[in-house]
């Protein structure tokens, strides 16, 4: 018997008045497995992102997590079934301390009141989990830093960190890498890919580094103009002349 996707979205179409964005996208992405979602620019990736993490409506077309219908579900909703996602612009707290950051989503998941960020000395077990999901993404030394005085690249393993601390069982990876300098970036792939296999999450990320994505991908769908034009391992994709024609043949030699 067929195992159930963890994430399938089923001919998803987004109009915005008479712009067709998306038309008809069908994605199936497996529990574990790391997948990649790729595009040359305006292939309407990030709309995907929007419409699947419940910031926008779906035109047509349904999305099942987990085998439920969450087509139209709010991201807060979303979030709460074990759906999350990352933006590409940092997305923390920066007048908190790192590990005050991460003890803020604990806080949420378990559904306690936020004195809690007051007393943190009090709270040794939410505590000590927050210091593990900092040990997780390399940033236990940084604990009692404030945010906002982080590297760019520390600020968006925090933020992986807020996202891990919901207890997530798919993460939406919005450009993970977007302004990292080379040494970040190679920080990034090494921490995907070990939290793919330690943190119990799945991954699905949208990137525009192909390094990053034959790096990290083990699947990988392309979109161009709306439509889904590929899917395949990253050698299939990387072959692919359909593929490599919407691309102008560039990039993918990344």
């Amino acid at each position: 018997m067929n195992e159930t996707p963890l994430l399938e979205v089923k001919d998803l179409y987004k109009n915005f008045g008479k712009f067709h964005v998306l038309r008809g996208v069908s994605v199936k992405v497996r529990k574990g497995e790391l997948a990649a979602l790729i595009g040359p620019n305006g292939a309407g990736k990030t709309t995907f992102y929007n419409v699947v993490s419940g910031r926008y409506k779906p035109t047509r077309g349904q999305i099942f997590f987990e085998g439920t219908d969450v087509s139209g579900v709010p991201s807060f909703k979303l979030a709460g079934m074990g759906l999350l996602r990352s933006f590409q612009i940092t997305n923390i707290f920066p007048h908190l301390t790192v590990l005050e950051n991460v003890i803020t989503p604990l806080v949420i998941h378990y559904r306690l009141g936020f004195s809690i960020l007051s007393s943190l000395k009090k709270n040794v077990v939410l505590r000590e989990e927050a210091e593990k999901i900092l040990d997780q993404v390399g940033l236990l030394s940084e604990a009692h830093r404030t945010a906002s005085t982080l590297a760019y690249g520390d600020k968006r393993m925090v933020e992986i960190a807020i996202v891990l601390a919901r207890k997530p069982k798919l993460v939406l990876l919005d450009e993970p890498t977007a302004g990292m300098n080379p040494e970040e970036t190679d920080r990034i792939i090494l921490l995907i890919k070990e939290l793919s296999r330690k943190s119990g999450a799945t991954f699905f990320i949208t990137e525009h580094d192909m390094k990053v994505v034959f790096s990290i991908a083990e699947r990988i769908f392309v979109l161009n103009q709306g439509a889904r034009l590929a899917e395949g391992s990253p050698d299939e994709i990387r072959a692919h002349p359909e593929v490599r024609r919407a691309y102008l043949g560039g990039s993918l030699d990344a």
